[in-house]
């Protein structure tokens, strides 16, 4: 270990000495910095940037005049000389709380597809929803000189803000920065829900009951406003007047279908606050001879596709897409990165995904 660490050490020693020295060459050569092509080509320095890293987001021919003045200019656009022209290293960081959790995957798949793209190295780092182990993570991220950083709390939480002062663009995804001025991207859990209503309505579905998760929970409740809210505009009330609040969970579900049945409230439909809740509720209606969806249709949330196709029938499930938005996380902490400020909160809608349990063929 020591042999390679040593390895390593030379490799490095020359890498900055090289580094060093293409600096020195570059003050006394007459080449152009980057704010020198975005005068001559009349764009901004971001799109300078931008059709250097091969972004997309730049018309074909402002890149092509970009590059011609640059090549022109001997403004060289490799990945080493970007990093000496704009003082970045071409890392970013991704910080979650719940690296195995259901939420935190998908978003983080999201945004790492981005950063390839960007052929762009990440930090990975998981501070459990440890506040000591985030500031640790925090402070070792800085030290590698990362170009920004996204924060994943997977709870969908509102969080302290690191400020507006920290040294690197952030941006909190899922769960939103507590500070207006901030960026952060966040599932629309009120819209989803209105679109997982109106499908359940446009059935002809007017006797809906509501069984959902933890009551305390911030996508419980602005799921539960979303439903209410539409029901409401139709002239409509849940069956029950009130949400049947519980866990994530497949029992639950179960529990929460028996007490249903048992009350002896009439209802053709169930809005279930996640999929495993709606493949508990269908178990349970199915043994007590109530077809799905004939006699009960069932809606579920997240697209947990191994829950969702794994249930007999197949359930219909609003898909939060977290990877887009992942994606679009990713984009707005490099819009930041190249000088783009942005703040406020940007929801992304979920879309439907049709199967069996609310279709009838």
């Amino acid at each position: 270990m020591r042999s390679y660490n040593g390895i390593f050490e030379n490799i490095r020693n020359f890498f900055e000495l090289s580094c060093y020295l293409l600096l020195v060459s570059r003050e006394k050569s007459p080449n152009k910095t980057l704010r020198d092509v975005a005068l001559e080509a009349g764009v901004s320095i971001a799109t300078v940037s931008k059709a250097l890293n091969n972004r997309g987001e730049v018309h074909p021919e402002t890149r092509a005049r970009i590059l011609e003045i640059a090549e022109k200019v001997g403004l060289h656009h490799s990945v080493l000389s970007r990093k000496f022209l704009t003082g970045r290293t071409g890392t970013v960081g991704l910080l979650t709380d719940d690296l195995v959790g259901r939420m935190a995957l998908p978003i983080l798949a999201g945004a790492e597809d981005a950063f390839g793209y960007e052929k762009t190295s990440v930090f990975l780092c998981d501070s459990r929803g440890d506040a000591i182990r985030e500031s640790f993570h925090i402070k070792s991220l800085l030290a590698r000189r990362i170009d920004g950083l996204i924060i994943v709390t997977s709870t969908g939480y509102g969080r302290s803000s690191l400020g507006r002062n920290f040294p690197i663009p952030v941006v909190y995804a899922y769960g939103p920065s507590n500070n207006e001025r901030d960026v952060s991207v966040v599932p629309d859990n009120v819209g989803s829900a209105t679109i997982a209503t109106e499908h359940l309505l446009s059935l002809g579905r007017k006797k809906i009951a509501h069984i959902t998760g933890e009551r305390s929970m911030v996508a419980t409740k602005q799921r539960v406003t979303g439903f209410q809210e539409t029901m409401a505009k139709k002239g409509m009330r849940m069956v029950g007047d009130s949400p049947m609040y519980g866990d994530w969970t497949e029992a639950w579900g179960r529990t929460a279908a028996n007490a249903l049945i048992s009350s002896r409230q009439e209802f053709d439909a169930i809005f279930c606050g996640n999929d495993q809740i709606a493949r508990g509720a269908i178990e349970i209606l199915r043994e007590h001879g109530l077809r799905v969806p004939h006699d009960v249709a069932v809606i579920g949330f997240d697209n947990w596709e191994i829950v969702a196709n794994g249930s007999r029938p197949q359930i219909t499930s609003i898909d939060m897409d977290l990877p887009k938005l992942g994606k679009i996380a990713a984009t707005k902490l490099f819009d930041a990165i190249d000088g783009m400020k942005s703040k406020g909160l940007e929801k992304i809608t979920g879309k439907l995904i049709l199967r069996d349990s609310t279709n009838i063929s």
